[in-house]
């Protein structure tokens, strides 16, 4: 694929629609959401006994297609909301529209959402007036919003798809990156190189990001670190190994004890995940949390409400379009050992 790109874009459009035709046939296992918008990259949490989610809100903006996504044009946010699993959902109208971050450019991106003293933060990624990836911060007194931006982005942050987990002890953590279109492959010690190419087969795989949040949860208190992804016998992944190594939507749950760093691979379109003992890792790869689903990306949360685990996650259900997704959700569960039973979405 090297110094070839009409193979490359190749592989990002014909690749889907082998995915496609692999499920072609087959019942889905859940349904979306909400049908009256298209939603995906679903960020799920529960504040105060309540599902809140932070999904991407997909729109047909009639931007040309690319292997960088950038008919991927969303606007705003609409933030959903139940009490319960299978429960009435609400859509809770704009949370937040591009036009108000002073320093946005294109492409508001997959969200994230956290709580601290009744306030609470979307984090989001949107392109800068440079064209360059960064993650700003806004603040509402209420989960659905609206939210306020803040004038700048987070300082030392890049690249996309940020999730925020808070840990047992009330330390958050920033978990981020994507590779391609979400720009990880042009920073390099957390600086910007300039636009360099994918990740080439024989490479060492591109490292997701980490940093904790300051007191404010407005800004970073340590520089942003990698994190390491390894395979049963210790080692890194390499691009090659693409159905397992990270590509984007990083996501952080905890499981009787253990840290679950969960992410897709992308152009192979796998959730996977895996484990380790402390935010930071090294996490060792576990397995598939998730098969491909109809559509190129997969992007998900996972979340425990009433004593079970749920997976959100999206597809191409309604409209069979990549770049128009809808959300979904079904139970996720463990085996004795702690690994996830790998869930097929499609019967």
């Amino acid at each position: 694929m090297k110094n070839n790109p009409f193979l490359f874009l190749a592989t990002v459009l014909l690749l889907p629609t082998f995915l496609n035709a692999q499920n072609e046939g087959k019942k889905p296992i859940s349904q979306p959401l909400v049908s009256h918008i298209y939603t995906a990259d679903p960020s799920a949490h529960v504040f105060n006994g309540k599902i809140y989610v932070y999904p991407s809100h997909d729109i047909e903006s009639g931007t040309k297609e690319d292997d960088e996504g950038g008919h991927f044009d969303m606007k705003d946010f609409h933030i959903l909301s139940m009490d319960k699993i299978g429960g009435k959902v609400t859509d809770n109208g704009v949370a937040l529209d591009i036009k108000d971050i002073p320093w946005a450019g294109r492409q508001l991106w997959a969200p994230d959402a956290a709580v601290k003293n009744g306030t609470y933060y979307l984090y989001f990624p949107v392109k800068d007036k440079e064209d360059i990836f960064r993650i700003g911060v806004a603040t509402s007194k209420s989960p659905v919003g609206p939210f306020k931006p803040e004038a700048t982005p987070i300082k030392g942050s890049y690249s996309i798809d940020p999730a925020v987990f808070k840990d047992s002890d009330g330390s958050y953590y920033m978990y981020f990156g994507g590779i391609w279109g979400g720009q990880l492959q042009r920073w390099k010690d957390n600086a910007y190189q300039g636009k360099t190419n994918n990740p080439q087969k024989g490479e060492v795989a591109r490292l997701p990001r980490i940093a904790k949040l300051s007191a404010d949860m407005k800004s970073f208190s340590e520089e942003v670190k990698e994190i390491k992804i390894l395979d049963e016998k210790g080692n890194l992944f390499q691009e090659d190994n693409n159905d397992k190594r990270f590509f984007e939507a990083s996501w952080m749950h905890k499981y009787k004890g253990k840290y679950y760093f969960s992410y897709s691979t992308g152009d192979t379109h796998n959730l996977c995940y895996a484990i380790g003992d402390n935010p930071y890792g090294p996490f060792t790869y576990k397995g598939i949390v998730l098969k491909p689903v109809q559509g190129w990306t997969s992007h998900h949360s996972i979340i425990e409400k009433a004593g079970k685990w749920y997976l959100f996650y999206h597809d191409v259900q309604i409209s069979g379009k990549t770049h128009l997704r809808n959300v979904k959700v079904t139970e996720l569960k463990y085996n004795a050992d702690g690994t996830i039973q790998t869930i097929e979405a499609y019967k």
